[in-house]
């Protein structure tokens, strides 16, 4: 077996009535930067895609119209192929020749998706055949058992996406523990270029391990649905973490902001309906007094009345008083018939005394009835006054309470709403995390129930030594120290964690920034040792976000900001030898002192510059 590489030339998009979507690469460095959302992330699942991985692609707007995918890749100066498979997933088709812009216009060779042993028309055993992994075994547990060597397990080495270049494990383990074995058989393929053919199963399988082995078919079966949900969601089991935990603090600040408008619309409401309240009774009182005022000026004319009539009866009987009259003044008898004592007494003075009396009472009362007219009126003068000011103020309050208050307070329960879905679908995830970790706990407990059962041999799984790992773990040393990496003066491979340790300390115990940067530099180590050892590599890497102690540090440890570690990282990767590849995806710049030329393409996430992104906008 010897070193074969493959380099990918160019990723296209097809649809009905849409211009393709291309991205072209050559042999070497290949640096994708720019603005978030433009699709960067979105090539590199498509790439993943592109080499057999599960189905479907992240829905995202900007695809919809295009309905297939065209990988064009060179084997040789001579082999170049070009791979064709529907968005929606399923079967391959191979051309020879490279196709981008054009879809090719002859039927190609149908490959599967799926690896088999049985039948070698499938992409896997294609891309293996291409290589020289053809027909190569990995052990898969601690019975000795083996499964064929697929190209899914070459991929996971050679693409590591956002999410994977930060994770808190070995970069030869993917989450499942049950896979930890064939996974760590790949790598000692890679190192030795030798497979595990020559492993012979410990025994036959009993029944009662092929009945856990249906289950744990099924618990593949139920991983694999939630792996595929868990591809649909944006962000890492960490990143959810930290959103649920912003997201609380979010609602929680949102809580009490609705609170505190909530009250404050209760009390302007209860202003509202206090004043609504006072107008009411100040208009009935208004009416009320009005109506009184009218009443009593009545009642101070008929008084009026009453003292001129009681009046003209005074001053008459004063005037009778002085003269004599044949007829009695008080009953109009002639004084011949006139009774003293019978009819009248004729006594005028005491008629005008009552008069007097009575004018004198009526005055007392005028007096008092005027008193009440002016207290009714001043009131009738304040009400009047309070009126327009209590109309006022309830406008005011209206106003506020009808453009300020209450849209305010349907922005912040909508708002609140907003984040209390959002927490929702977070958990959603999470869950959907927390399955998996049991659905892999109970699947490894089945794996170690079968080898309990069977009497499985107790050496380790692993097979790796230190005289395999230990010139690859120089060479990672080599090129940490060429990159600037901090305290890379000491690096080895820890056998039982199967993960580097660095100055002697774990690379998981590392900041995510640090963790993405030594994820990066074992996987090109490692095709670079596979290369300088003649051994068989796909060929090619693909990172994403290797850098991201420049954008996102956890903390001064993991902020490599102030170092060259970034122009270093560049420079290095434009020495590679032409028959390897590498494709970064990165948010940062690149950095201005390292001439990149055609190697680097920006996506600006702006329409007036250059290329927006994968897709036209």
């Amino acid at each position: 077996m010897k070193y074969s590489g493959l380099q990918i030339k160019s990723l296209a998009f097809h649809g009905p009535d849409k211009k393709p979507a291309v991205v072209r690469f050559q042999d070497g460095l290949n640096v994708i930067y720019g603005a978030s959302d433009t699709g960067k992330s979105f090539i590199i699942e498509a790439i993943d895609y592109m080499f057999g991985a599960k189905g479907p692609l992240k829905d995202i707007p900007e695809i919809v119209g295009y309905d297939q995918i065209l990988l064009a890749l060179q084997f040789s100066a001579s082999d170049i192929i070009t791979a064709r498979r529907s968005m929606d997933g399923g079967r391959f088709e191979v051309f020879e020749g490279a196709f981008s812009d054009e879809l090719p216009e002859t039927e190609g060779q149908v490959l599967s998706e799926t690896h088999s042993s049985r039948d070698s028309d499938n992409m896997s055993a294609f891309l293996l055949g291409k290589i020289g992994l053809t027909d190569k075994k990995i052990r898969k547990n601690a019975k000795d058992e083996t499964q064929n060597l697929s190209f899914r397990n070459l991929a996971r080495l050679c693409i590591v996406n956002e999410e994977e270049i930060i994770q808190k494990r070995s970069p030869l383990s993917d989450g499942n523990y049950t896979a930890d074995t064939a996974n760590t058989s790949v790598f000692r393929l890679l190192l030795t270029g030798v497979d595990d053919s020559a492993l012979v199963a410990s025994q036959k399988k009993s029944p009662e391990e092929q009945k856990r082995e249906a289950q744990l078919e099924l618990l593949d079966q139920l991983i694999s649905e939630i792996e595929r949900k868990i591809k649909e969601i944006s962000g890492s089991k960490d990143d959810l973490t930290s959103q649920e935990e912003r997201l609380n603090a979010a609602m929680d600040a949102r809580s009490n902001q609705l609170a505190l408008t909530e009250d404050y619309y209760r009390r302007v409401s209860s202003d509202l309906r206090n004043l609504m309240k006072r107008r009411e009774e100040n208009r009935n009182r208004y009416t009320e007094v009005v109506t009184l005022l009218e009443r009593f000026k009545l009642l101070r004319e008929h008084y009026h009345s009453d003292i001129e009539r009681l009046m003209s009866i005074r001053e008459a009987g004063s005037i009778i008083a002085t003269i004599e009259a044949d007829v009695c003044p008080a009953c109009g008898a002639d004084a011949e018939h006139h009774k003293y004592g019978v009819t009248c007494d004729n006594d005028v003075a005491r008629v005008t005394a009552a008069a007097d009396s009575e004018i004198k009472k009526i005055e007392r009362r005028a007096e008092e009835l005027s008193e009440t007219i002016d207290a009714l009126a001043k009131e009738r003068s304040n009400l009047e006054r309070a009126l327009p000011k209590i109309e006022e103020n309830l406008k005011e309050k209206n106003t506020e309470l009808q453009t300020v208050i209450a849209p305010d307070l349907r922005k912040l329960r909508t708002s609140y709403k907003d984040l209390a879905d959002k927490g929702a679908d977070v958990r959603e995830a999470l869950g959907l995390f927390d399955t998996k970790s049991d659905l892999l706990d109970r699947k490894a407990r089945l794996e170690n129930a079968n080898s309990q059962v069977s009497g499985a041999s107790e050496t380790p799984v692993t097979t790796l030594t230190d005289t395999m790992v230990s010139p690859f773990s120089k060479l990672v040393r080599r090129t940490l120290q060429n990159w600037g990496f901090p305290g890379a003066d000491r690096v080895h491979f820890d056998l039982q964690a199967k993960d580097l340790v660095i100055s002697g300390k774990p690379r998981v115990s590392y900041g995510k920034g640090l963790r993405a940067i030594t994820q990066a530099a074992f996987s090109i180590s490692l095709m670079e040792y596979c290369a300088g050892k003649d051994s068989p590599h796909p060929g090619f890497v693909i990172l994403d976000s290797p850098l991201l102690s420049y954008k996102e540090p956890e903390g001064p440890e993991d902020d490599l900001s102030r170092t060259d570690l970034n122009g270093n990282f560049y420079r290095f990767l434009l020495q590679l030898k032409g028959d390897r590849q590498v494709i970064i995806i990165e948010n940062t710049d690149p950095p201005s002192d390292v001439e990149l030329g055609n190697r680097v393409e920006h996506f600006s996430g702006m329409k007036a510059e250059g290329r927006f992104g994968l897709f036209e906008v």
